[in-house]
């Protein structure tokens, strides 16, 4: 083997291991769920996160609740577990960010599956409101 091949297989091998750690940088794929509930995290009916419904929702006081940690399950009336993040129903920027249809109906917990870097846990950068659950 002379030692121009020799040079250009480590080359390869080293941009190969560059590659490998560059997909490895954080923007892990992952599950998230999705809740309609009050600015408290209490889940209600998914109409009032409807903004096709009655020409605009039930009014400011709702949200589009998300976290990775979320499953389906939860009933109306409890509180989602701490670590979630919200934004406005009726924000379809936000709404488009995770692969969800930018209005109308979401149903309680819905999961979107292959969500990109978004992390569940803390504030979403932006126009949306960060305030966390629990």
């Amino acid at each position: 083997m002379s030692s121009r091949s020799v040079a250009l297989s480590s080359t390869f091998l080293l941009l190969a291991a560059g590659g490998a750690a560059a997909c490895d940088s954080g923007n892990d794929y992952h599950d998230e769920g999705f809740y309609c509930a009050d600015e408290n995290g209490v889940i209600v009916d998914e109409d009032y996160c409807d903004d096709d419904n009655n020409g605009g929702g039930f009014g400011p006081g709702f949200f589009i609740w998300h976290s990775s940690g979320y499953r389906s399950g939860y009933p109306v009336g409890s509180k989602l577990p701490a670590g979630g993040s919200k934004f406005a129903y009726s924000d379809k920027a936000a709404r488009s960010s995770f692969g969800l249809p930018p209005s109308g109906r979401i149903s309680n917990g819905t999961v979107k599956t292959s969500v990109v870097g978004k992390g569940g846990s803390g504030s979403h950068s932006g126009s949306h409101s960060g305030k966390s659950g629990g």
